[in-house]
C-alpha cells in the first residue's frame, strides 16, 4: 500500500493554463490547414459526411490524396481536442467540489477561531471521509480535527490509518503509511488540523473503508477512533 501526496490546486491550475495555450495554438493550426485547402475542391470536403472521415479508400475516390491527408489530420486532432477538453469538464467539476469543501472547512474554522461554533473539550474529528479517485485503484481521504476546551496548549501526538478491503474474495485490513514510510502520521496544533492524502491500491481490489485511531504523545491506547464507509 502506498500513500501518495495530494496535488494541491495551484499546481493543477497551472496545468489547465498550459493545455489551455496547447488547445489556442491547435486551434490556430486547424483554421491555417483550412485556409490552404480553401482553392479548388472545399465543397467537396465540407459535403464528407462523418461516417466517411474513417474510411480512407473512400475518401481517395472523391477528394484526392492531400485533402484526405488533410481531413485525417484534422480528425485527429479534433479527437484530441475533444478528449482534452472532456478531461478539462471532469477536472473542473471535482476541483469546484473540493472548493465548495474547503470553503466549508474555513467557515467553520473561522466560528471556531470567534467562538460562535461550541465543540467538545479535548480532541474531537470534525470531518472525515474517503472517495475514489478518477484515477483507478487511487483512494482520497481527508480528516478534520479540532480542539475545544481552555486550549492552553498544543495537541501533540499521532495518527494511524487502517484501510479495510476485499481483494479475491476476501477481507483484509492494511495499515497505510506516510511519505517517509512510517505507519504513524505526527500531528501538532492547537486549534484545527486538516490532512488529506491519497492511496493506491492493487488491481482487482475494492476499499470498503477507513478508520482512523488519534494517539496522544507517547500514549499506546487511541486517545480516539472513527471508521467511515466509501462515499459513492
Amino acid at each position: 500500500m502506498v500513500v501518495r501526496p495530494y496535488v494541491s490546486w495551484p499546481y493543477r491550475l497551472m496545468i489547465f493554463t498550459i493545455i489551455g495555450i496547447f488547445l489556442l495554438a491547435l486551434s490556430w493550426g486547424m483554421y491555417e490547414i483550412g485556409k490552404r485547402s480553401s482553392n479548388g475542391k472545399t465543397d467537396s470536403v465540407f459535403q464528407i459526411k462523418s461516417d466517411d472521415w474513417y474510411d480512407a479508400t473512400e475518401c481517395l475516390k472523391k477528394n484526392g490524396e492531400i485533402l484526405c491527408t488533410q481531413l485525417a489530420e484534422l480528425t485527429r486532432q479534433f479527437q484530441i481536442l475533444q478528449t482534452t477538453n472532456d478531461d478539462l469538464v471532469k477536472q473542473t467539476k471535482q476541483l469546484s467540489k473540493e472548493n465548495s469543501q474547503l470553503k466549508g472547512e474555513l467557515d467553520f474554522f473561522e466560528h471556531v477561531m470567534s467562538g460562535n461554533t461550541k465543540i467538545d473539550n479535548g480532541v474531537s474529528i470534525h470531518l472525515f471521509n474517503l472517495k475514489k479517485d478518477n484515477t483507478p485503484g487511487v483512494y482520497r481521504y481527508s480528516l478534520s480535527l479540532v480542539q475545544g476546551g481552555s486550549r492552553a496548549q498544543e495537541f501533540t501526538g499521532y495518527l494511524k490509518f487502517l484501510v479495510n478491503l476485499r481483494q479475491n474474495d476476501q477481507h483484509k485490513k492494511v495499515i497505510l503509511t506516510n511519505k517517509n514510510t512510517e505507519q504513524n502520521f505526527s500531528v501538532s496544533f492547537k486549534f484545527y488540523h486538516r490532512i488529506e492524502e491519497n492511496f493506491k491500491v492493487p488491481p482487482e481490489t475494492v476499499v470498503e473503508s477507513i478508520e482512523v485511531q488519534v494517539f496522544e504523545q507517547n500514549d499506546r491506547q487511541a486517545k480516539l477512533a472513527k471508521t467511515v464507509e466509501l462515499s459513492l
